[in-house]
């Protein structure tokens, strides 16, 4: 089954691949006067999502692009970059305190969750046409800020979907094609395994609890199944759910193509490594792993990408829609200043400076997905991956819970899988029953 949900909007991001930012005789922009900066002197404290390949790269990123803001509006931006490992702990604790900054990221998987704490400033009536109104997002952009008919308080940043990225010369070396199928991948992944040499036939950053949610989220998709009802209810303990973890599991538990280091791996940079320094078959990893990848001393020309493959007659579920957003804390004293700054980021300009830094697909119509113009048929297999395979995450409250309890519950299991334990089906139906009690006890 091929699943049509992004086709339209990742059509209009391929075919923007051949339009420039701006025309050869374009008039330069005016330059701001005092009138244009009624903001000026104010400081924004935001705190940013680490989505470069560390921390400090977010910085070099980031840092050039709010001085540029400083200089047209004259409001300063005071920048702390967040370790993915942290950032849903911090919001919430800021949305619970009142005590954070103006502005924060959020994965959009944490939309929903975050809309209902009443800790951030809906974008509705002016404040919504402040940042420039719904219609400059793609749709399928648009429909990661949280349930239809409900003011969103996240705004798109980034986008991005999961492929698997495979080694060509590897690849090339054992007389493989890249796998259509997850027995074709555990085949390839056993070929390629070589412990005694170093060499694996996959890496994952299995000590990442969200990353841990998210493979699980599709591969229990991949069954047929999900972790929520139709009313949003959680229904973790389903033979779905059970598979959507086991397959994961597996690849160190029983297939031991992935070595049990990679339990300790609690971001995705760990992984990122590896699979650059040529010793790993595959990574499942979203979009701006390009250049996270390039960062490592790995370009786009030593690796391809293509769909995570599901099992043989199982739903064609690659990935959910990925991505970052973009909100404003209820509590900043400086709403309009936070509004401007919203706005700016946002800009067509802006969404392709940095969609192109991080290897990241501009949710904003019409912005050319210049990461990715010098490798076409990679730009191809990413829209595809959207147009076909792609499917929304579970636009309930309870996302961040989930992601917690069964995310951790996961990484738990591997790390038992990396000491040699055997894992049985009653052991992850456990899990799953501990994740779903502690949803029900809040």
């Amino acid at each position: 089954m091929k699943i049509r949900f992004l086709a339209a909007g990742a059509t209009v991001a391929a075919a923007a691949l051949a339009l420039s930012a701006c025309s050869p005789g374009a008039e330069p922009a005016p330059t701001p006067t005092d009138a244009d900066k009624p903001y000026a002197g104010t400081v924004l404290q935001y705190w940013a999502t680490n989505q470069g390949s560390s921390l400090d790269n977010d910085v070099e990123i980031l840092q050039p692009e709010l001085d540029k803001f400083e200089e047209l509006t004259g409001i300063k931006v005071e920048l702390e970059v967040i370790p993915w490992s942290d950032m849903t702990n911090n919001t919430l604790a800021a949305a619970v305190s009142g005590q954070g900054p103006d502005v924060v990221n959020i994965g959009n998987t944490n939309a929903t969750t975050l809309n209902t704490t009443g800790a951030f400033l809906p974008f509705a009536g002016e404040d919504l046409a402040a940042i420039g109104g719904a219609e400059k997002f793609y749709e399928s952009a648009w429909e990661t800020t949280g349930p239809a008919g409900v003011d969103p308080t996240s705004i798109p940043l980034y986008s991005q979907v999961y492929g698997l990225f495979y080694n060509l010369a590897l690849f090339e070396e054992a007389g493989l094609e890249p796998p259509t199928t997850w027995e074709e991948l555990l085949a390839a992944a056993e070929e390629l395994t070589d412990a005694d040499a170093g060499t694996w036939g996959i890496v994952a950053p299995a000590g990442t609890v969200n990353v841990a949610m998210h493979i699980q989220y599709i591969f229990a998709n991949q069954a047929g199944g999900s972790p929520f009802t139709a009313d949003g209810e959680p229904d973790f303990v389903t033979d779905e759910n059970v598979e959507g973890v086991r397959q994961y599991l597996d690849l160190m538990a029983t297939q031991k193509v992935m070595n049990p280091s990679n339990a300790q791996y609690t971001d995705g940079g760990q992984a990122t490594a590896d699979f650059a320094g040529g010793k790993i078959g595959m990574y499942m990893a979203q979009t701006g792993n390009v250049n996270a990848l390039r960062a490592n001393g790995m370009e786009p020309t030593e690796y391809g990408v293509v769909p995570v493959p599901a099992p043989r007659g199982s739903d064609q579920v690659g990935s959910f829609i990925a991505g970052t957003n973009i909100s404003i804390f209820e509590f900043s004293k400086n709403k309009e200043a936070a509004l401007e700054f919203v706005k700016f980021m946002t800009s067509p300009e802006e969404s392709e400076i940095l969609n192109k830094a991080y290897g990241t697909l501009p949710p904003v119509r019409d912005v050319p997905a210049t990461a990715f113009e010098a490798y076409p048929e990679l730009m191809d297999m990413w829209t595809e991956i959207l147009a076909d395979y792609a499917i929304p995450m579970a636009q309930v409250p309870t996302v961040s819970a989930y992601q917690a309890n069964v995310g951790g519950g996961v990484v738990g299991l591997f790390g038992n899988a990396a000491t040699g334990s055997t894992i049985t089906d009653d052991d992850i139906r456990a899990m799953l029953t501990e994740a779903q009690q502690k949803m029900a006890t809040g």
